[in-house]
């Protein structure tokens, strides 16, 4: 059963650890198929050398195990809330990657400070609020899904989605998500080298204020949307 997403799933998680974001086991990447409603995800604690297409477990979006000989990722319920409730997106990465969770740590929303950030996030990354000890008790890692969608439209005021794919879990780490599974990996990459050369502008500046609007602006919209110009057609 999907054994082509169980593929690219296997590629994608693979690939964070090529690309230095894991540490032991610590993340996971899962793909979606929207029109079955089925999610394809990690399997809970298992090193990344040792892991195969056939150990990729397969999942309702109730949480429900619908094939897989191992259990899913304790962070399956946290995937699962965001693909319930965003309808365009097929893949969420979730790590404990240096930089990136030392702004989580640090509760710590990650500003964009140049146009590195804006070419792949429209804004700051944002920092989710703390979750409470009765919702650490009740369903911790639903809540976490939660908090992270309190972020994000449609609340007033809040980013898009799709247009700042990511976010900072209070004292937990970042996640991030995409079109698909690839797609998820590529931002938590961007995260990651986003938050190390925002740490060393903040060391050589501590006052400096966030990029201008209107350069966030033209990076980002340059790459993305009907009028963007980055790259080649097709």
């Amino acid at each position: 059963m999907l054994n082509e997403l169980k593929d690219e799933v296997l590629r994608a998680n693979l690939e964070l650890a090529k690309q230095g974001l894991i540490t032991l086991t610590w993340g996971n990447v899962s793909g979606l198929d929207r029109e079955r409603k089925l999610a394809v995800i990690k399997p809970s604690g298992v090193f990344y050398d040792r892991l195969r297409a056939q150990d990729m477990v397969v999942v309702a979006l109730d949480g429900k195990v619908v094939e897989g000989k191992l259990r899913p990722s304790s962070d399956t319920p946290t995937h699962l809330a965001l693909y319930r409730t965003w309808p365009d997106v097929g893949g969420v990465t979730h790590t404990h990657s240096t930089y990136a969770t030392m702004f989580a740590q640090a509760c710590r929303p990650l500003e964009c400070y140049g146009t590195t950030h804006a070419d792949g996030f429209h804004g700051p990354v944002p920092i989710t609020r703390a979750l409470t000890e009765a919702e650490v008790k009740e369903a911790y890692e639903a809540n976490t899904g939660v908090v992270i969608l309190e972020q994000f439209a449609p609340n007033p005021g809040k980013p898009q989605p799709l247009e700042t794919p990511g976010v900072l879990v209070a004292n937990h780490g970042p996640f991030v998500w995409g079109k698909d599974a690839w797609d998820a990996v590529e931002h938590a990459v961007m995260l990651e080298a986003c938050a190390q050369m925002a740490l060393g502008t903040l060391l050589l500046a501590p006052s400096l204020p966030p990029v201008p609007q209107y350069i966030m602006d033209k990076h980002y919209f340059r790459k993305h949307g009907p009028g963007a110009y980055y790259g080649q057609k097709g």
